[in-house]
C-alpha cells in the first residue's frame, strides 16, 4: 500500500492540473460544477499528501524517495525530469493541499455571484498545481519550469478583477518585478550547469565539497538568492506583494500562506547545501531578511486598510524566515512557514469575512463593533493574531522562539534582539486592527452580518490548527529535518527559558500598547500622529520606495528614449541622409560620361582594357618574384 502512494505521487499536482485543463475546455459554462471539481482535485491530492507524509515520516529522520527519468536527451543537451520525496517536501505538500482545499472552499461564498466563477477556481487549480510541481521537483531545472507557472497563476489572479486599473496595475507590477528576481536565478542555474553538469540537487550535493573555488561559488550563490528574493518579496524586490491585495481576497490569503511566497524560503531550504556552503552568502540572507521583517513591520505600523495591514505583516514574518535561513536555522524557518501558513490563511480569510460583510469597505477606520455581529470571524480573527503575535501556548509563540532561540545560539546578537523588536511590533499593529475593526466605537459595523457557514467553518479549522500546529515543536522538527548548523539545543535550560519568556512578554507589552492607546484611549493616536507627523507620513507612505522606482523607472525609460531619439535623428537618419546624398553626387558627376557619343564610348573601354591588363601584369610579376 505505502509503495503505491509513492509511486503515485506525481498525481498530486497532475490531478489540479487535470482539473484547470476540464474546468478550462469543457465545464468553463457551468460555475457549480467548475468549483466541484476544483475541490475534488485539490481533496484528493491532499489525501494523498496525508498518506506520502505518513510514509516519509515513519522513519527516524525521516525517508527520501527520488524517481528520475530522462526526458530529452540530444547531443550535448540530456534533460531529467523526476520526483524526490522527503521530509521537507513531504511536509510543503501538506500545507499546500490543505491551505488551498480550505482556500477553495472558502471562496464558495466569498467568490458566489461573481461573474468569472469558472475561470476563478480554473485559475485556483492551476495555482495549486504549479506550487505543487515546484515542491516535488528534483533538480533546479524542473523547479524553475514550475517556479515560473507560479509566477503567471500570481498575474492571473491578482489581476482577475482586470476592469479594474488598479487590478491590472498589481499585476503587471507582481509580475515584472518578479523577473528581476527570476532573471538572476536563471543565471545561478546556468552557472550550476556549467560549474557541475548537473541540476540535480543530489548530485549538487555530491559534487559541491570538491569544489573549493569560493570566487565563483559566491556570485552563484548570491544569484540564486535572487529568485527567493523576488518570489519572497525581500527587500528591495517587496514593492509587488501588497499591492498584491488587488486580487480576490481568498487569493490573498494562498498567495501569502501556501503557495508564492513561500515558494522562496522553501527553494531556499532545499537549496541550503548550497548557501549554507557559502557564508558570504548566508550573512547577506542573514541581513536581507532582518531588515525586511523591521523594514515591512515599521509600514505596517500605521496602514488603515485591513489587507494591506496583513500584507506588510507577510513580508515581515517572511523577513523572519529568511533570517532564521541565513543564521544556519532551517529547521526553524520551515518550522516558522508551516505555522505561519495556518495563521496568515485564517487571518486573511478572516479579513475576506469582514470586507465580504462591510459590503467591500476595507478601512479599519470604518468598521468599528465587529464582534457584536461577527462572534465567529471576531474570535477566530484574534486566535489567528495572538499566533501571530506570539503569545503562548499558540503556534506561532513556537516557531517564533525557534528563531530567536537560533539567533541567540548562532552569536547573531544584534539579529536576536532585531527579532525581538519586530515581535513587539507585530503585536501591537495586529491589535490595533483589532481594538479599531472589531472593538471600536465606530458603529459602522453594526450593519454587518456573520458570514456563511461555507465561509466560517474554514475560519474555524484554521484557528483549530493555529492553536495545535505548535505543539508539533522543535523537538519533533529537529527529529525530522536534523539539527541546524548553530544548534539551540546547545543553549543552557535556563537561557532558553529566558528567551521564551521575555519573547512572550515582549508580545504581551505590545498588545497592551495598543490597548492603552486604541481601546483605553489613554494615549490619544491623533495627537501622536501630529506630534510625529514626519514619520508618520514617511511609514503611511512606504519610505516612498514606490515613488523612487517611480521616478528611476521614469528616467530610465525616458532618459533612454531621448537617448535612442538623437541616435536616430543623428546618427541612423545622418548615416541615410548621408548615402543619399552620396549617391546623388555620383550621379550627378557620371551623367556627364553619359554624352551619346560612340568615340568617348570607345576610350572608356580602351581605358577599361588597359587598367585591367596593367593591373595583371602587376599580379604576374609579384608571383615571379
Amino acid at each position: 500500500m505505502y509503495d503505491l502512494i509513492i509511486v503515485n505521487a506525481w498525481l498530486i499536482p497532475l490531478l489540479p492540473f487535470v482539473a484547470f485543463a476540464v474546468i478550462s475546455l469543457f465545464f468553463h459554462r457551468w460555475p457549480g460544477i467548475s468549483a466541484g471539481i476544483s475541490i475534488f482535485s485539490i481533496a484528493f491530492s491532499f489525501l494523498l499528501a496525508t498518506g506520502i507524509a505518513r510514509v516519509v515520516f515513519s522513519q527516524p529522520g525521516g525517508a527520501v524517495y527520488e524517481f528520475t527519468t530522462r526526458w530529452l536527451d540530444i547531443s550535448g543537451l540530456q534533460v531529467d525530469m523526476g520526483l524526490l520525496l522527503d521530509p521537507l517536501s513531504a511536509l510543503m505538500l501538506l500545507v499546500v493541499t490543505s491551505i488551498a482545499a480550505l482556500v477553495q472552499i472558502y471562496s464558495l461564498g466569498y467568490m458566489k455571484d461573481d461573474p468569472g466563477f469558472a475561470s476563478y477556481y480554473a485559475y485556483q487549480s492551476l495555482f495549486a498545481a504549479s506550487m505543487l510541481g515546484l515542491v516535488i521537483a528534483n533538480n533546479f531545472g524542473q523547479m524553475f519550469v514550475f517556479w515560473e507557472l507560479v509566477g503567471i497563476c500570481s498575474y492571473f489572479l491578482i489581476g482577475f478583477w482586470f476592469g479594474r486599473d488598479s487590478a491590472k496595475n498589481a499585476a503587471i507590477k507582481a509580475f515584472v518585478t518578479n523577473r528581476v528576481g527570476d532573471f538572476g536565478f536563471l543565471l545561478g542555474i546556468l552557472f550550476l550547469q556549467i560549474l557541475f553538469g548537473t541540476l540535480n540537487f543530489a548530485g549538487l550535493a555530491e559534487a559541491l565539497p570538491g569544489y573549493a573555488n569560493a570566487a565563483i561559488l559566491i556570485p552563484v550563490a548570491i544569484l540564486l538568492f535572487t529568485g527567493p528574493m523576488g518570489k519572497s518579496a525581500m527587500f528591495p524586490l517587496h514593492v509587488w506583494l501588497p499591492d498584491a491585495m488587488e486580487g480576490p481576497t481568498p487569493v490573498s490569503a494562498l498567495i501569502h500562506a501556501a503557495t508564492m511566497v513561500a515558494a522562496g524560503v522553501y527553494l531556499v531550504a532545499r537549496a541550503f547545501f548550497i548557501f549554507s556552503s557559502v557564508p558570504e552568502a548566508m550573512t547577506v540572507i542573514a541581513f536581507v531578511g532582518g531588515f525586511t521583517a523591521l523594514f515591512a513591520a515599521t509600514i505596517a505600523l500605521v496602514q488603515n486598510d485591513i489587507k494591506r495591514i496583513l500584507a506588510y505583516s507577510t513580508l515581515s514574518q517572511l523577513g523572519y524566515m529568511m533570517m532564521a535561513m541565513g543564521i544556519g536555522a532551517m529547521t526553524a524557518g520551515m518550522f516558522h512557514l508551516t505555522t505561519h501558513a495556518f495563521f496568515k490563511s485564517l487571518l486573511f480569510l478572516g479579513a475576506g469575512s469582514v470586507i465580504h460583510a462591510m459590503a467591500g469597505e476595507q478601512d479599519i477606520w470604518k468598521m468599528g463593533n465587529l464582534h457584536k455581529k461577527m462572534p465567529v470571524t471576531t474570535w477566530t480573527f484574534i486566535i489567528g493574531a495572538l499566533a501571530l503575535s506570539g503569545i503562548p501556548p499558540l503556534s506561532g509563540f513556537w516557531s517564533k522562539d525557534e528563531i530567536l532561540l537560533g539567533a541567540f545560539a548562532s552569536g547573531h546578537y544584534g539579529l536576536y534582539i532585531l527579532g525581538a523588536f519586530v515581535a513587539f511590533l507585530t503585536a501591537f499593529y495586529m491589535f490595533r486592527l483589532i481594538f479599531v475593526a472589531f472593538f471600536g466605537k465606530n458603529q459602522a459595523g453594526e450593519k454587518a452580518h456573520e458570514s456563511p457557514g461555507v465561509m466560517t467553518v474554514p475560519l474555524i479549522i484554521l484557528a483549530a490548527a493555529a492553536v495545535l500546529v505548535g505543539f508539533v515543536n522543535s523537538p519533533f522538527m529537529h527529529h525530522i529535518f536534523g539539527t541546524f548548523i548553530s544548534h539551540p539545543a546547545g543553549i543552557q535550560p535556563h537561557s532558553s527559558n529566558m528567551i521564551m519568556v521575555s519573547s512572550a512578554l515582549i508580545a504581551l507589552a505590545g498588545i497592551a500598547m495598543a490597548w492603552l492607546i486604541y481601546q483605553k484611549e489613554a494615549i490619544n493616536h491623533l495627537v501622536m500622529r501630529s506630534k510625529f507627523k514626519n514619520i508618520y507620513e514617511l511609514l503611511l507612505n512606504k519610505y516612498y520606495i514606490d515613488e523612487i522606482y517611480e521616478r528611476m523607472g521614469s528616467i530610465l525609460v525616458y532618459g533612454g528614449a531621448r537617448v535612442m531619439y538623437w541616435i536616430d535623428i543623428h546618427i541612423v537618419n545622418g548615416f541615410v541622409d548621408l548615402t543619399a546624398r552620396l549617391t546623388g553626387k555620383s550621379g550627378d558627376t557620371l551623367k556627364y560620361t553619359e554624352d551619346g557619343q560612340v568615340q568617348s564610348y570607345a576610350m572608356y573601354m580602351a581605358v577599361g582594357v588597359l587598367i585591367l591588363i596593367v593591373l595583371a601584369t602587376m599580379a604576374a610579376v609579384s608571383v615571379i618574384v
